[in-house]
């Protein structure tokens, strides 16, 4: 070998072990499980074995609002980032859907921190502040964070994070990694890491009750990672159902109930499988909604995403839910559409449910 073919193979390992050094400072690696810690700024109550909880899941869509098409939908639209000034009028009307509901527990998806395309902002904080006489604890945890993404249309940094209130005593929190989507090496550190938001909540006898925060992955095309998250959630609630623990978990699963599918035009059903992979929890557990009323005659009520498309005019599909243990019932539930259509293009699912009471 000669010396300048050695030097030039010196020179290229170095540009690489540059670039691998590079890459591995801007991006985020989460441990499989994290302890995170808990905000309770006052003495809040304990749960109490057999009373009601409100529960409230809701993708804010980093507080964007309804006015843009941006390049990632599916309709591929030409925005790359919304003003301060919607942002800000996005940020009021989820506070205020809150104040009015008044939930117990609000499980929020999609709040920015520290994102280029949202002005940087901490968007927990700033909802928080608004609301911090009513939920005195919290929990939040990351499922995309990047100091610099190289895709041209993001060119900077992302955060973005899952976020649990509660009126009632949170003794600890933990975030659970699931299954990442397939992609190379060096896009793989890129990607967001979906992730449950796991809070346990004390109650009065000892016990206590897991609620699970979750926004899972949003595939161009149908692929095994929905399928694999959905098997690693199933797990991780088969454990606390088998301890005889209640839980309750809510989110953004990206995925649609039985039959509606072949309800969505052909263009709409590309992130899509006829055969859902949340029937992996349908078939065990309780659902909000259940299948009949997302595909039922009433289903329109039960609509939770409103595509950022302009050949849309309303919600035409379901992809948020509650899921529930057994021990848990159901008393009321409901998606709020009426004054909500403008703030994101997801829905809140609203339910109240009675705990199980002490045995």
């Amino acid at each position: 070998m000669t010396r300048l073919l050695r030097y030039t193979l010196l020179g290229l390992l170095i540009i690489l072990g540059l670039v691998g050094l590079l890459i591995y400072s801007v991006t985020w690696r989460p441990d499989a499980r994290e302890v995170l810690p808990v905000s309770c700024n006052v003495k809040a109550p304990t749960l109490v074995p057999g009373q009601a909880l409100k529960v409230m899941t809701w993708n804010v869509q980093y507080l964007a609002g309804k006015r843009y098409v941006f390049w990632n939908d599916l309709a591929q639209g030409d925005d790359e980032k919304p003003t301060l000034e919607d942002m800000a009028f996005s940020l009021d009307e989820v506070a205020r859907v809150i104040r009015d509901e008044q939930p117990d527990m609000v499980l929020l998806q999609e709040l920015d921190d520290g994102a280029k395309a949202s002005d940087y902002q901490n968007q927990f904080k700033l909802l928080q502040e608004r609301v911090a006489d009513l939920y005195p604890c919290s929990a939040h945890a990351f499922d995309w964070k990047a100091d610099f993404v190289p895709e041209p249309h993001i060119f900077g940094s992302v955060g973005r994070q899952l976020a649990t209130l509660s009126r009632y005593q949170i003794e600890h929190a933990e975030r659970l990694q699931l299954p990442v989507a397939p992609a190379n090496f060096i896009s793989r550190q890129f990607k967001p890491k979906n992730a449950l938001l796991v809070t346990y909540l004390p109650l009065s006898d000892g016990g206590q009750i897991a609620v699970l925060n979750t926004h899972l992955d949003r595939v161009r095309q149908p692929d095994d990672t929905l399928q694999a998250q959905m098997t690693a959630v199933a797990k991780v609630l088969d454990k606390y159902e088998s301890r005889g623990t209640p839980w309750l978990i809510g989110g953004d699963f990206n995925l649609l109930p039985l039959g509606q599918y072949r309800r969505l035009p052909a263009e709409q059903r590309t992130p899509y499988s006829a055969d859902s992979a949340l029937h992996v929890l349908w078939d065990k557990y309780p659902m909000i909604p259940t299948n009949n009323e997302a595909s039922g005659v009433d289903r329109a009520q039960w609509l939770t995403h409103y595509p950022n498309d302009p050949g849309l005019n309303g919600p035409d599909r379901t992809v948020d839910y509650l899921f529930y243990s057994p021990r848990i019932k159901r008393v009321e539930a409901t998606v709020r559409q009426d004054d909500t259509l403008r703030i994101s293009d997801h829905l809140p699912v609203i339910a109240r449910f009675l705990l199980p009471a002490a045995p």
